[in-house]
């Protein structure tokens, strides 16, 4: 056999097909009929974006923290504009009692920039899972409310929960069940009122990276916090008394190299004309910490040891190895006189005093990630009636792997691995073998009982862009069976089965 002949044959087959337009589902002519339905025979939905997802503000003075660039809002590169995006730092108080005067302003649809100042430019964020609810016939309560959409009466079955996503996810669990029980309350009013219908409702959660987070928080452990005495807390899955399906898109359950590269470096979004966010800025911030990969799933080695054949790893959440390579907070020049911690910590007197702060606070958030950590990868399996859906990226070039230069503590990517660009495919699934990478062990390895997985070509933000993102959604939200509906389709196959009887004995 000429194989040579053979490969150029497939390759011609295979590329030819490659080339070929990929019909796209019509998501009307699929689901307009389940879209139509009655509000009693689906659960609204809560989405819940993920970190940068929320708009923020000043209270007091209307300022935008962050959300628009155009207006009133705050410039990072400006002492005052920094001070309002990040949290204050104070010496001996819980991260939990550190609050100032920004707050969620409503889920981010969109950015709002202006180039020069005058041409606008919006960046899509979060539209893209509006418009596939939309689609299904879920309206959206927050988009009514702002006169965006007109839905007539019909707009309570869908709800964006705005949080701070610059706080811990345990505080936004809490939030997030303070939500869901006033909306329960309101639905459940509504369908009295409109169907005169008594309805114990639940919710199902579509929720997009670090939204995930806060959602399994709450799934697991409803409203509790981290025990005060260091112990792990006790897995009671008390959200899923008011949860029935969550579809969790993008992640970053074993965390993401490039909140670590973030923290170490700073950030710069990736439209090329927003500012850049100084690492002392996003240092102040629980939740950046709570993104970090796990020091045992070899994200961190040091670089003397890449060509060993076991490679050492670095303990990322040791406030030690942050301050003997001077990242973060703990950089001396961020704490200089005119440094960005100079204009974060106005009160203290003096360089000592603003790194001493600084190095506390960073203590606190490392400290409070580890624990959140353990907390959440803690093996359970969820109870009867929650469903867990995965929907995750395994087709871009991520990072997987830094190396630490121990003289220096220079950072460099040596590693890459399939997933988002973002987050790792092993990260979404919090796949366990990535600890062992000297050897293969067949089937995921993971603590999250994951009902059903699916993987997309798609790079973060592009999942929820994709048309067999928003097929499946659907799909999940208001066709796949239910434990209630299923309790019915005895009778309905009863009485299917009578009527077939009855129609054969006509014709005999």
């Amino acid at each position: 056999m000429n194989w040579k002949l053979l490969g150029l044959c497939m390759l011609m087959f295979f590329g030819a097909g490659c080339s070929r337009h990929v019909q796209q589902a019509d998501l009307g002519g699929l689901y307009t009929r389940a879209a139509q339905q009655s509000d009693l025979t689906r659960n609204p939905v809560i989405v819940i974006p993920g970190i940068l997802g929320t708009r923020l503000e000043d209270a007091h003075s209307g300022t935008v923290a962050w959300g628009a660039y155009t207006g009133q809002f705050a410039d990072p590169r400006k002492p005052e504009g920094a001070r309002y995006l990040s949290l204050p730092m104070k010496k001996g108080v819980p991260l939990g009692e550190l609050v100032d005067g920004v707050e969620p302003a409503g889920a981010l649809e969109e950015i709002e920039l202006r180039v020069l100042g005058v041409l606008p430019v919006r960046q899509a964020a979060y539209l893209q899972i509006l418009r596939t609810l939309g689609a299904g016939g879920y309206r959206d309560q927050q988009l009514a409310e702002a006169g965006a959409i007109d839905y007539g009466d019909d707009h309570f079955t869908c709800f964006q929960f705005p949080y701070d996503w610059r706080r811990s996810n345990v505080e936004n669990a809490k939030l997030l069940g303070e939500f869901i029980r006033e909306r329960k309350a309101y639905v459940e009013r509504e369908l009295k009122q409109r169907y005169g219908v008594e309805k114990d409702v639940k919710f199902d959660i579509v929720a997009h990276s670090m939204g995930g987070l806060v959602s399994r928080w709450f799934l697991r452990y409803g409203e509790a916090d981290l025990p005060a005495d260091g112990s792990l807390p006790e897995v009671t899955w008390a959200g899923a008394e008011y949860v029935e399906r969550a579809v969790i898109i993008g992640t970053p359950n074993a965390g993401s190299i490039l909140a670590f590269l973030q923290l170490v470096e700073g950030f710069t979004p990736k439209a090329n004309i927003l500012p850049f966010y100084q690492k002392s800025i996003l240092g102040t911030m629980p939740a950046v910490y709570e993104l970090l990969p796990r020091t045992r799933h070899f994200a961190y080695v040091a670089e003397d040891s890449l060509d060993d054949e076991e490679q050492r790893k670095i303990d990322i959440f040791d406030p030690e190895v942050w301050e003997k390579y001077q990242w973060g907070l703990a950089d001396p020049e961020q704490a200089r006189e005119g440094g960005v911690l100079d204009w974060l910590i106005p009160n203290a007197e003096n360089f000592d005093e603003r790194q001493e702060v600084a190095l506390e606070h960073q203590r606190k958030c490392l400290e409070r990630a580890a624990y959140f950590h353990a907390a959440l990868d803690t093996p359970a399996e969820s109870p009867d009636g929650l469903s867990l859906y995965l929907i995750a990226g395994d087709s871009e070039v991520t990072p997987e792997q830094v190396s630490i230069d121990q003289a220096t503590g220079e950072v460099e990517i040596v590693k890459w691995g399939p997933g988002d660009a973002t987050v790792l495919r092993t990260s979404a699934l919090l796949d366990e073998r990535n600890g062992f990478p000297d050897r293969y062990i067949p089937g995921v390895r993971t603590p999250i009982p994951w009902h059903h997985v699916l993987f997309l070509f798609q790079d973060h933000i592009g999942l929820t862009r994709d048309p067999t993102f928003a097929d499946n959604v659907l799909f999940l939200l208001l066709e796949k069976p239910r434990p209630s509906i299923m309790d019915d389709m005895g009778t309905v196959l009863d009485d299917t089965s009578s009527l077939m009887m009855n129609k054969s004995m006509m014709r005999k």
